[in-house]
């Protein structure tokens, strides 16, 4: 099936930036609504901000103005653009895509295909 790939998660200081890709191979981008979750050690998977095909973002309200998320897909690529970045932010996060469902929240069960994650970690 389609897979998909995170990269670019690293440490970082408190109220920087740090940007996220999510490269899709197997099937075009443009088949698929997105979401970005992330999970903490110990933590329940969390939603953080859905994607519809055309674009349409909706994001949970501890990273509103925080976060921005965009897709190319002429590039089978995603990206999550975290500005302000805070400790409570520190977690694995995953990338993954749905062709069945789409809404302003999505549930991890609903996803049709993962990343196996990239770790974003931030000092207080």
């Amino acid at each position: 099936q389609v897979q998909l790939e995170e990269s670019g998660g690293g440490l970082v200081q408190a109220g920087g930036s740090l940007t996220l890709s999510c490269l899709v191979s197997g099937r075009p981008l443009r088949d698929y609504a997105m979401a970005w979750f992330r999970q903490a050690p110990g933590k329940e998977r969390e939603f953080v901000v859905a994607l519809s095909w055309s674009g349409v973002t909706h994001y949970i309200d501890a990273v509103e103005g925080r976060f921005t998320a965009s897709r190319d897909n002429a590039k089978d690529m995603a990206q999550l653009q975290m500005n302000n970045l805070k400790p409570e932010d520190t977690a694995v996060y995953y990338c993954a895509v749905t062709s069945h469902h789409y809404g302003p929240t999505m549930a991890p069960r609903g996803m049709d295909a993962w990343g196996k994650g990239t770790l974003v970690t931030v000092s207080s």
